[in-house]
């Protein structure tokens, strides 16, 4: 009897020590530590937004999260009207705009923003913003603040990049007859792209930091550099490639 105990006991505690040798980790290194990667937010619940969570431009922002708050309430939308719209409201712009309400708006507001769109064959309301609705009295950063925060039924789409919200406000204002050129509701089909997709971020990694002469040369020669060109979306066709990374070799103090 005492020798079937001691079997057992033993097997028991083969097992255990097994179990436990395979539920550990015995090749964790820096590579496989536990940490946030790029473009990842901390936990699977939490939303990402076009960049990292929270991030802001490296050409700066007209709402940063410490003096706008995010919550979808009607004061937070109201306290960024005064904004002013700091992308020119030229043919690039409001092409990139089109491109961004079509995929983004007009499931909801339909593409001429009369409220009409897909969703409501379900049931679900969608307020109109054409022409000669209340939002075509609205600023311009009142609308970019809806966009950003979202208020009421509408959800945040925090998500479209900063520069984007304003060619989308740009766009909206051609949908409500206000805008320097007509509307143009053209989109693009499952599995089309070029010119009917968005291109590229415009908030990085695909651009060079303002603050950087980009030509891959530091410390005394950065001064000859040339500056940075401001940025000015109202130039940049939805075609652009970003721009080639500089060959000439860095010098190291």
């Amino acid at each position: 009897m005492n020798a079937d105990r001691l079997r057992t006991w033993r097997r028991v505690g083969t097992c255990a020590f097994l179990a436990t040798l395979t539920a550990c980790s015995w090749f964790t290194d820096f590579k496989r530590q536990p940490k946030i990667d790029p473009w990842e937010t901390a936990n699977d619940t939490t939303p990402f937004h076009g960049n990292p969570q929270s991030s802001v431009d490296i050409y700066g922002s007209a709402a940063p999260g410490f003096e706008y708050a995010r919550e979808p309430l009607p004061q937070n939308v109201t306290a960024m009207a005064n904004i002013p719209n700091p992308v020119p409201a030229d043919s690039a712009s409001i092409s990139r705009g089109r491109v961004m309400f079509q995929i983004n708006c007009a499931v909801c507001h339909g593409p001429l923003g009369m409220g009409n769109g897909p969703v409501t064959r379900y049931g679900l309301p969608a307020p109109v913003i054409g022409a000669g609705s209340p939002a075509a009295g609205y600023t311009d950063g009142y609308i970019f603040g809806m966009i950003r925060n979202g208020r009421g039924l509408m959800p945040t789409y925090n998500r479209i990049e900063e520069h984007d919200r304003w060619d989308i406000v740009n766009y909206l204002r051609t949908v409500q007859g206000k805008g320097p050129v007509p509307a143009d509701t053209s989109h693009g089909l499952p599995g089309e792209t070029g010119d009917l997709v968005p291109g590229y971020s415009t908030m990085g990694p695909t651009r060079p930091s303002p603050y950087y002469g980009n030509l891959g040369v530091m410390g005394a020669n950065s001064a000859a550099a040339p500056a940075a060109a401001p940025h000015a979306d109202s130039t940049k066709s939805s075609g652009a490639k970003p721009p080639a990374p500089s060959t000439t070799p860095e010098h190291h103090p």
